[in-house]
């Protein structure tokens, strides 16, 4: 698989999980794992829905919808639980290789950037465990903006520290949310899901 940046492209961000790493499998194993002590139910299909969402957001909007309350402390305890399963189960990851060929062929004659809704030292171990640690100009994560996806922030802020205009970066994501969150930022929308198998909900 060939793929060519339009002419005018400045910049590549892809996001992490889903889009330069096989991890959300993994991910989706380890919220089971976490939420089951609570009883809260979790389907793959509404999972892969909030793809790109940070996991306390996402426990509080699970909370929500299922009617399960859950005090400060268990929010967090998940938050950080769902994390640390995940680091405990990373060598059950792969590379997404036709985006990580396309990151490989243009490192160096592009700024490269990851944007991901995930948590900074999670990212970081992601990246490195997939072979693609030193790549990418400049990293950003949900610790580095207020708002997240759909919301546009985190491209707007790769941009920015990449030194280009948000409309000039072609963008690789693999959801919904942030293929909007490109739309918003003004950048150009890859969606991956064209190059890997489908998955739940996708079928």
């Amino acid at each position: 698989m060939t793929w060519t940046p339009p002419p005018d492209t400045a910049a590549l961000i892809f996001d992490c999980d889903g889009t330069l790493a096989d991890t959300m499998p993994v991910h989706f194993r380890a919220w089971q794992k976490v939420l089951a002590d609570v009883g809260i139910p979790f389907g793959e299909v509404r999972f892969y829905q909030l793809g790109g969402v940070p996991t306390e957001k996402i426990v509080r909007i699970i909370s929500d919808e299922t009617g399960v309350p859950l005090t400060e402390e268990q929010v967090q305890h998940l938050t950080h639980g769902k994390e640390a399963e995940f680091v405990r189960m990373l060598d059950h990851v792969t590379p997404i290789a036709p985006v990580k060929a396309i990151a490989e062929r243009h490192r160096g004659k592009l700024p490269m950037a990851v944007a991901s809704g995930g948590y900074r030292e999670v990212i970081l171990k992601t990246v490195r465990f997939v072979g693609m640690e030193g790549w990418f100009d400049a990293t950003v994560t949900a610790e580095d903006t207020t708002r997240h996806k759909p919301e546009p922030d985190v491209f707007l802020e790769a941009a920015r520290r990449l030194n280009v205009d948000a409309s000039r970066c072609v963008v690789f994501e693999d959801t919904d949310i942030g293929l909007e969150a490109a739309r918003r930022a003004g950048a150009v929308g890859v969606d991956v899901r064209a190059w890997i198998p489908p998955r739940a909900g996708e079928r």
